[in-house]
């Protein structure tokens, strides 16, 4: 029989104090994360200076606090973060929402289902936060529509997201955190789909309940989420070679967004160069664009702008614009205040509140701008930038890049062979995602001076901060110490009870605190966990991985829960009705698993 272990040494006393104070400081919230994180490093640091662990010189303490900076599995996340960016700005994953409103369309339960299937997959290769973002705009629109009410399917697609995402090493930063850890610890590395089979088979099971119990859980905030958009006037340009010549706009309605309408005339046959008057939301207007081959703005503006950007090596934006009382365009119509001409921006649409029962019924061209309208402007951001000071507008929130769709394809491609290449074992999963980030500002897909879009300095200063307390609880004992006060309780039980037990305890952390610190907290510990009771490793660190994941019951324990907490009109309590027993039923099968797949 193992007996407790007797108290921890100072080293480890100390490093398992400064933990529960980061976990205590990510929990409550009122300090920003990345302060947190930058604080716990330059304790550790300091700390280890003045009182360095045995048999370590002073410098010793320093490196171990800083070099999470320096570690592969924080150069991997950064690289793929960088690739991520390159599908969203080039539109490689358009076709993908696309398909989801063509279904949602069709049958609200099979579009329910698919969703929650494409959410998964996507997740696997792309990081959670930016697949939800993503998504979240389809959602949002379909429940506008008059779909399911977005309070019933962003916490099922948020859950889709974080299973699909713990189903590879690259789905998380947090995955690469533990299985870099337990790859320094000894364990052998794991390649992108080890253990991809385990977690679908959990997905089988959770799959009915995100689909048909989640919902019926979840309250319907469809009046509160409902919102206003602003629906622009705009003139539809069809070239002399369209598709659309011989059609009229009331064949085209039946394809075009709900939000989206033809003004005027409905049965006036389509010419060559016909002007047709439209209103529409901004991405109704982008929609019907790309539906019809047609543009919004004259094709010698949007040449100019295109070429702008290439010679200043920047992205095209939409932004919206409202104009102010001291604006020189007040009384003018866009065609006579020579915007395009003077600034090299195209105004896509015209946004007037105050109209009457005229809405939707002049010429685009015809509209006088008062104080209080908004303009839907098309431009780089430095032309649109110098367009607002010189014509007294104001810059309103929501600045939407034009994705790249000619370079979509090719960042598609970027990413599948890095990721191919990784899970194949050509090289490791670092090089893999260094070499698609290089090719992605190579080829164009990344604009190099964009790329603090791409990373989040939250995320990186998290990552090292947690790599640094990893090292620390490991290095001081302390890892060592907790592994044998755990193995004393655990000793009496069968292993799925032990994974399991591993599992929930770090599902607990998880929830209440940040899960790139109970990763390097939990990582250690199963190690230990393993050797004293003559386990084998890759289960309980499985174990652990997956414990980070489960991070359903709370919308603090991770941020992609935060994200549709505004949008759903949601309460601390729907995610725990919800959540509890999703973290019950994954935990469950996930353990089951991992004792017939590893014991």
């Amino acid at each position: 029989m193992m007996d407790m272990p007797g108290i921890p040494p100072f080293h480890a006393l100390a490093a398992m104090l400064l933990t529960v104070a980061m976990f205590v400081a990510f929990a409550r919230g009122r300090i920003a994360t990345e302060i947190v994180s930058l604080v716990t490093i330059v304790i550790i640091a300091l700390g280890l200076f003045f009182f360095p662990l045995e048999g370590q010189h002073q410098t010793d303490g320093l490196t171990l606090a800083f070099a999470g900076f320096g570690h592969p599995a924080l150069i991997t996340i950064c690289a793929l973060m960088i690739m991520g960016r390159g599908l969203v700005v080039t539109g490689a994953l358009e076709p993908a929402t696309r398909l989801l409103s063509e279904v949602w369309k069709f049958n609200r339960s099979l579009g329910m289902f698919v969703s929650l299937v494409l959410a998964m997959a996507l997740s696997m290769m792309v990081n959670d936060t930016p697949v939800l973002v993503l998504l979240l705009p389809v959602f949002v629109a379909l429940a506008e529509r008059g779909a399911m009410a977005a309070s019933k399917t962003l916490i099922p697609l948020n859950a889709a997201v974080l299973i699909g995402g713990m189903a590879t090493t690259i789905g998380t930063s947090t995955n690469l955190l533990v299985v870099s850890i337990a790859a320094d610890l000894g364990m052998r590395p794991m390649r992108v789909f080890d253990y991809t089979h385990i977690v679908a088979v959990a997905a089988l099971f959770a799959l009915p309940y995100l689909w048909l119990v989640m919902p019926r859980l979840l309250p319907d905030n469809g009046q509160a989420f409902a919102r206003n958009r602003r629906v622009f006037s705009a003139t539809l340009r069809v070239d002399d070679d369209s598709d659309l010549i011989g059609e009229t706009p009331r064949d085209l309605q039946a394809r075009m967004p709900e939000d989206f309408q033809f003004e005027g005339s409905l049965d006036r046959q389509i010419t060559a160069n016909s002007r047709l008057p439209v209103s529409g939301s901004h991405k109704a207007l982008e929609e019907a664009m790309r539906s019809l081959k047609a543009r919004v703005a004259p094709a010698w503006v949007v040449e100019r702008i295109n070429a702008a950007a290439r010679g200043h090596a920047s992205d095209v934006v939409v932004v919206e614009m409202a104009v102010t009382a001291e604006s020189r365009l007040v009384g003018l119509t866009i065609p006579s205040s020579g915007v395009a001409g003077q600034f090299g921006v195209a105004v896509l649409g015209i946004h007037q509140q105050t109209r009457g029962p005229d809405v939707g019924r002049h010429e685009y061209s015809e509209l006088q701008l008062r104080p209080g309208d908004v303009l839907l402007v098309m431009g780089s951001l430095a032309e649109i930038e110098e367009f607002a000071e010189s014509d007294r507008l104001l810059l309103l929130e929501g600045v939407v890049e034009v994705p790249r769709r000619s370079k979509a394809w090719l960042a598609g491609a970027i990413m599948f062979g890095s990721v191919f290449t990784a899970s194949i074992g050509l090289w490791p999963i670092a090089i893999a995602a260094l070499g698609g980030a290089i090719l992605m500002f190579a080829t164009g897909c990344v604009k190099f001076d964009r790329v603090g879009r791409a990373l989040s300095a939250n995320v990186i200063v998290l990552v090292a901060a947690s790599i640094a307390i990893g090292r620390l609880i490991l290095e001081s004992g302390a890892a060592g110490w907790l592994g044998q006060l755990l193995s004393a309780g655990l000793q009496f039980l069968p292993p799925a009870a032990i994974v399991a037990a591993v599992m929930l305890f770090v599902t607990l952390l998880t929830n209440f605190a940040s899960n790139a610190a109970a990763a390097t907290v939990g990582t250690p510990i199963a190690f230990s966990i393993a050797q004293t009771l003559g386990l084998p490793v890759e289960p309980l660190v499985l174990a652990v991985l997956f414990g980070c994941n489960l991070c359903y019951a709370t919308p603090i324990a991770y941020q992609t829960n935060m994200l549709i907490m505004e949008e759903g009109q949601y309460k601390f309590g729907d995610y725990l009705r919800t959540g509890v027993p999703l973290v019950i039923l994954m935990a469950t099968v996930l353990s089951i698993m991992l004792v017939i797949t590893y014991m």
